[in-house]
């Protein structure tokens, strides 16, 4: 704290002397020479020390900007070196064949050129929406055929419910090495369209395929997994063992943009004659069965005893 000065004198010798009438009067002449003489070197040491603490404060004052920005440099620096040495992860998404009934395939770049990297697992979490779903009895059938290994949550899915009645449904897919690159893995889902509502005037329906959540986990630490770090999650270490391990949620760059599907839907207007047309065909179906059993068919009566 700056301290503050008193400018002050003492007025030494300016005691009243008594004048030649006999009464006290106010000789100060000497006093106040003296008080001027000590007032002038006091205001002076006063200066200096104002002086001082201005430069003293001005000193502080570049010196704290000087640091600041020497912090800032330094971190700027280690930011960047950072972004430099951690290679990206890139994450690409296609969809195979037409239609209902479609394949899933995603590719999974670590980027890294380290040899720890075979000690890694990688797995996507996938979030489906109402519009899509996987069949829990093909998945079956691809996991005995160790062609896809994944579990969905929750575990239950009704394959018959429309869009509009069905809810999200998450699923992990435990990717495996693409044998053409050392640090790629890959996934193949099979995904199912829902049906939807019809529409008014136009005949498709967009489901748009959120971005998944890419999941490593590995057995060896290396500077990639450390500088990949996002969050970490539980979730089973794979589908044979369903025991808990400790998984890295990490960034990514997503090569494609969007994954759209366009899921073909019926016109309202075509409302009436697609129920006309259906119920001629029922009636029609039924009466060719009905006449098939009655010319070819051979009926008994069973008795029944007790």
């Amino acid at each position: 704290m700056k301290p503050r000065l008193a400018l002050g004198c003492r007025r030494w010798g300016s005691e009243p002397v008594p004048s030649k009438s006999g009464r006290r009067g106010g000789r100060f002449s000497g006093g106040l020479a003296l008080c001027g003489g000590q007032c002038e070197a006091e205001a002076g040491a006063a200066l200096d020390l104002e002086m001082q603490w201005q430069w003293m404060e001005r000193v502080f004052l570049w010196r704290s900007i000087l640091i600041f920005r020497v912090s800032l440099l330094v971190c700027t620096a280690g930011n960047l070196f950072a972004q430099a040495t951690c290679p990206d992860i890139t994450v690409t998404q296609q969809l195979l064949k037409e239609g209902f009934h479609r394949d899933l395939l995603t590719k999974v770049e670590l980027g890294a050129g380290d040899e720890a990297i075979g000690s890694c697992t990688v797995a996507i979490k996938e979030h489906l929406p109402t519009g899509l779903y996987v069949d829990p009895y093909e998945l079956a059938s691809l996991q005995q055929h160790n062609l896809t290994e994944a579990l969905m949550i929750p575990d239950i899915v009704d394959v018959e419910s429309p869009e509009y009645l069905a809810t999200d449904l998450a699923i992990v897919v435990y990717m495996k090495p693409d044998p053409q690159c050392a640090s790629c893995f890959k996934a193949m889902l099979p995904v199912h369209c829902r049906y939807h509502r019809p529409t008014e005037d136009d005949g498709e329906a967009l489901t748009l395929l959120k971005s998944p959540e890419i999941l490593i986990h590995c057995h060896k630490s290396f500077p990639s997994v450390e500088c990949w770090k996002y969050s970490e999650v539980e979730a089973p270490c794979s589908v044979r063992n369903r025991h808990t391990c400790h998984w890295n949620i990490v960034k990514y760059k997503h090569v494609n943009t969007e994954v759209i599907l366009k899921v073909p839907v019926g016109l309202k207007q075509h409302g009436t004659l697609v129920c006309a047309v259906t119920l001629l065909t029922t009636v029609l179906c039924s009466s060719l069965v009905l006449a098939a059993v009655c010319k070819y068919g051979h009926f008994s009566l069973v008795h029944c005893s007790e």
